[in-house]
């Protein structure tokens, strides 16, 4: 079972470069970046990917085509 993704790839790759660039005013505006990319990836390790990944060589470009690889689970 796969969830649709509501945002396109593009609107991602904008999103995550701003956070990777730090191009926001505060806290909390960073915070309502991350949960639009929660919800339109459909993916909530996003922020694992783009925060906690060692790669250097890693791209807004990669983060984003990595998040529909989350599939959840039923318990």
């Amino acid at each position: 079972m796969t969830t649709p993704r509501s945002m396109s790839r593009e609107e991602g790759i904008r999103l995550v470069q701003r956070l990777m660039d730090a191009d926001y005013a505060d806290e909390a505006e960073g915070d309502e970046i991350l949960a639009a990319l929660e919800r339109g990836l459909v993916c909530p390790h996003i922020s694992d990917y783009i925060f906690w990944e060692s790669d250097p060589r890693l791209t807004a470009e990669k983060i984003v085509d990595r998040a529909p690889a989350y599939q959840p689970f039923a318990l």
